[in-house]
């Protein structure tokens, strides 16, 4: 037993899971303030006091990053929040986006032994408070950087990944440069992920504190035309790189109407209302159009971003469109919970099939067809199968496609020797090494669309790797 934990173990299953501070969906729908504000202190700490303390905390196998949350748990049980977010940092330098968006219910709460029988530790809150806490008191401190080396490392790609290996190699005292293509830091962080989940000044204080570590940052700067990879071994004098673009072109259904007017890719809806403020106009310069209905296609947690962010901006009525069941669907269970507190509409079993013109060539409406699951495909879900004679039509202004994205081709098309997949994903080894030596990839890059801390764990496991092989050259 936890010695800062009074409580025996039969007691502390007798608590019930903490509930987070949330706006009511009436209001937060009108704007795109968060829709939770997290545990306080006094839920914070009877949250923590549900912890088991396990003696083989299966917790921290779930976590991509290797948190040591038992660890940190116990030290928010002794209210020293700011001890528990530096040792959360140890593993994860970036705690208050992890907090907010990292989809633990499918990682370390699904495996907390707690959950087996009753409701997991609320793990992903409580790196939330912890985190923001510090914040909120002005607490934060850099790390001592024991020890200086010459070597330069190129980090191409400012989002998780990026982040997260620039972070841990400047802990180990490499000089670290990051190059981003746009004009602000953050990747997917900043133009994927709506307001109302992540708000921009958390990213930009987690950023700054990675600055703080020594990390030089050029923005506007776009490798593959500004300058090669190539050219950043040679005149810029980089010993190794790490690959970390993402994955921001956006792939479509491939239905007849694609090309009308109205109709969106995720990327470019969500980038127009997150990185260029487009929710905030005539403030800001970038406008959107939205119609009185809109629909999204799609069921992950882009689809789920879209589709709230439709609904902020004033549309009506707000369709998710998704050809399997809401039990396949693969957002996070509290994404779609919260959309359907928000008035958004699930048409399940569904699946598009054409997009439907006005005579102005606009949008005005999408056939779909009803669908019914069949046998489970290589994914394990089952698939979808069309039910013939079902055809029908949504009437719509407004449609943003969000089935998913694929690495920009810029580095690959001018990196000789550069293997890649057939997806145009960069081909890496488990150590996150190209097939060209001192090159690293990872994040969406290496995956394709995945989630935020995997590609943080990319990015982790891709400093280790480079830390190893300028070690041995």
């Amino acid at each position: 037993m936890s010695s800062a934990n009074p409580l025996k173990p039969s007691e502390r299953m007798k608590i019930p899971r903490q509930e987070p501070i949330e706006q009511a969906a009436a209001e937060r729908m009108t704007n795109f303030l968060e829709v939770s504000f997290g545990f306080d202190d006094e839920r914070s700490v009877i949250e923590a006091k549900r912890c088991l303390d396990c003696k083989q905390p299966l917790c921290i196998d779930g976590c991509p990053v290797g948190i040591d949350i038992p660890a940190f748990i116990g030290l928010v049980l002794k209210k020293d929040y700011v001890g528990a977010v530096n040792k959360i940092r140890e593993a994860n330098y970036l705690p208050a986006i992890c907090g907010r968006v990292c989809p633990q219910e499918s990682q370390c709460e699904e495996l907390c032994v707690l959950g087996k029988k009753l409701t997991p530790v609320a793990i992903g809150k409580l790196e939330r408070f912890v985190a923001d806490f510090e914040m909120q008191q002005n607490l934060f401190t850099p790390p001592v950087i024991a020890e200086h080396r010459e070597e330069k490392v190129a980090i191409v790609g400012s989002g998780p990944a990026g982040l997260t290996c620039a972070a841990e190699l400047a802990r180990k005292g490499y000089q670290v440069t990051i190059f981003e293509a746009l004009h602000a830091v953050g990747g997917v962080l900043r133009y994927g992920i709506p307001e109302f989940r992540l708000p921009k000044e958390i990213l930009d204080i987690e950023t700054e504190r990675i600055k703080a570590l020594g990390v030089q940052i050029y923005l506007n700067f776009v490798i593959g035309r500004t300058a090669t990879i190539d050219e950043l071994f040679g005149e810029w004098g980089f010993k190794a790189i790490f690959l970390a673009t993402g994955a921001g072109t956006p792939t479509f259904l491939g239905i007849p109407g694609e090309n009308l007017s109205g109709v969106y890719s995720a990327n470019e809806f969500l980038t127009r209302v997150n990185l260029m403020g487009a929710y905030r106009f005539p403030d800001f310069d970038t406008p959107i159009r939205i119609g009185k209905t809109v629909a999204v296609i799609g069921g992950g947690n882009t689809a789920m971003d879209a589709v709230r962010t439709a609904k902020r901006l004033g549309a009506e009525h707000a369709y998710l469109i998704y050809r399997r069941s809401r039990s396949e669907m693969p957002a996070r269970q509290e994404e779609i919970h919260h959309a359907e507190q928000e008035g958004i509409e699930l048409l399940l079993l569904t699946n598009p099939t054409r997009i439907l013109a006005d005579n102005n060539n606009w949008v005005c409406g999408i056939e779909c067809q009803r669908m019914e699951l069949g046998e489970p495909d290589d994914s394990g879900r089952r698939r979808p199968v069309p039910v013939k004679g079902s055809e029908f039509v949504v009437e719509i202004q407004t449609l943003v496609e969000a089935i998913g994205q694929k690495p920009n081709p810029i580095i690959q098309s001018t990196t000789p020797g550069l293997d890649t997949s057939k997806r145009g994903t960069v081909v890496t080894n488990e150590q996150q090494a190209t097939s060209r030596p001192g090159i690293f990839a990872g994040g969406d890059l290496s995956r394709g669309g995945a989630t935020v801390i995997l590609a943080m764990r990319d990015g982790k496991q891709a400093a280790a790797a480079i830390h190893d092989y300028l070690e041995k050259t």
